[in-house]
């Protein structure tokens, strides 16, 4: 698969295997589908309650651990041990070390005299010690937008070679996708798709006229858009079909004036969590 380049010189796949909601025994299976057709870079997170599938796939698929990239993230619940966290996390994944390791979340309660700032700091510190002790090779984060990510960048030890956000068209943040690339850091994009029937890109019109005049569907219509503008998607999928389909999409390309145009689509399919006004009230399970 062809890669990109992340800001410490390493690679990494263009499209990765995101696994929320990827539970049970269907959810390894998905998993061990997704490896036999040819992903390489898999996200996870302690609140997702899935790594343990991601580890056992993982193995059982024979090939060696540097074959792949894990990427895992601690929730709000965990900035203040983010050692703990990520103990909890390998145990979980059955390995000694993760690729890439985020903090979930920027804010955790979003009050108006919240600390973030140094809550942040102190978090990505304790993290930047989890790489010198080999636990982690890089560092990452995940919903931050410009003002958080430019606290970090201010003061970090370690560059965040990554930054994952909701994008999709309808939902393209533009603002801070630009703020990522001026900064070396790479946007990924998280639900590419939209979320469930209410908040999904698949009926829309402008990307359903998309997708019949280029043969293909709107799910490979929206992973080609984020390509295009420099952004690694990682797509869910259950059923074998869909999860080789959403690797089906190098063999063509979107016009400038498409990009332009799902670029500057009306709002659409967010899925209404915002990492200032609207954060998620959910608790990690440190069992699970």
């Amino acid at each position: 698969m062809q890669q990109f380049i992340l800001n410490d010189g390493t690679s990494i796949p263009m499209i990765g295997f995101g696994t929320y909601q990827v539970q049970g025994e269907a959810g390894k299976n998905a998993i061990r589908t997704a490896v036999e057709a040819g992903y390489r870079f898999f996200d996870t997170a302690s609140l997702y309650e899935t790594e343990r599938n991601v580890g056992a796939a993982l193995r059982e698929s024979g090939l060696s651990r540097s074959d792949f990239i894990i990427e895992t993230k601690l929730w709000i619940d965990e900035m203040d041990d983010p050692k703990a966290a990520l103990e909890r996390s390998l145990r979980r994944l059955g390995t000694d070390y993760v690729d890439i390791y985020m903090i979930h979340w920027p804010r955790r309660t979003g009050a108006a005299d919240e600390p973030w700032k140094e809550q942040d700091l102190e978090t990505y510190a304790a993290m930047e010690k989890l790489v010198d002790e080999g636990k982690a090779l890089r560092l990452g984060l995940s919903n931050f937008l410009p003002h958080h990510l430019k606290n970090i960048l201010a003061h970090c030890r370690i560059r965040p070679v990554a930054d994952q956000l909701e994008l999709h068209p309808g939902y393209s943040q533009e603002a801070a996708v630009a703020y990522c690339r001026e900064n070396g850091v790479l946007p990924v994009a998280w639900s590419p798709f939209g979320r469930g029937d209410k908040n999904s890109t698949t009926a829309n019109a402008v990307l359903t006229a998309l997708a019949e005049k280029h043969g293909k569907t709107v799910h490979q219509i929206n992973l080609r858009f984020l390509l295009q503008k420099g952004i690694l998607p990682i797509p869910k999928a259950s059923s074998p079909e869909h999860i080789r389909a959403n690797l089906d999409v190098f063999d063509f390309e979107l016009s400038e004036e498409e990009v332009s145009m799902l670029s500057c689509m009306p709002q659409t399919a967010w899925l209404g969590e915002h990492p200032d006004y609207c954060i998620p009230t959910a608790r990690s399970n440190p069992e699970s």
